[in-house]
């Protein structure tokens, strides 16, 4: 099994995991990831501080405002944002972290810039992860992996093809 995989599945063992950048206004990869946990079981919380609810759930400002501390945060914010959720992981000793990013961990060169500009994660917030103890994955979707429809498992065997699933 590869790191990504072996990291993947660590993040999949955790039950309460917060999703940040969910939107009232358009249908993105939070929206989509956090209704995947919450189907499949998991304790979710919707993380906005534009919005009081998500789809009848309540959302809450940021991570100190959660019921409970998440075991993990799956991050879908455009790089300064994730940077200040990270900080907030930080500070909370939340250890597991997955910043979305739907070309994967290292997309591959004619696609780094379609990568930058929805939001991959930053260099600064993979080297604060790690250099705070947080396991983090850099890139990639969940939907890849829990419970994959056939777009998100060739999505998935694509970026393998082209070794944009390693961390």
């Amino acid at each position: 099994m590869n790191k990504m995989q072996t990291m993947v599945e660590d993040f999949l063992a955790q039950k309460h995991i917060a999703v940040t950048g969910v939107s009232r206004s358009r249908e993105d990869a939070a929206n989509l990831n956090y209704r995947r946990f919450k189907q499949a079981g998991y304790a979710v919380y919707a993380v906005n501080p534009n919005a009081q609810e998500f789809e009848g759930d309540p959302c809450y400002p940021d991570l100190r405002s959660l019921p409970e501390k998440p075991e993990a945060v799956f991050i879908t914010n455009r790089p300064a944002v994730a940077e200040k959720i990270v900080q907030e992981c930080i500070d909370l000793g939340i250890r597991r972290v997955w910043i979305h990013c739907s070309l994967g961990t290292k997309p591959p060169s004619f696609l780094r810039r379609t990568a930058e500009a929805i939001g991959s994660p930053s260099d600064e917030t993979i080297r604060l992860c790690r250099e705070n103890g947080i396991s983090v994955i850099p890139g990639g979707c969940a939907l890849m992996y829990l419970n994959p429809d056939g777009a998100h498992k060739m999505m998935r065997g694509f970026l393998n093809v082209f070794g944009a699933l390693k961390v």
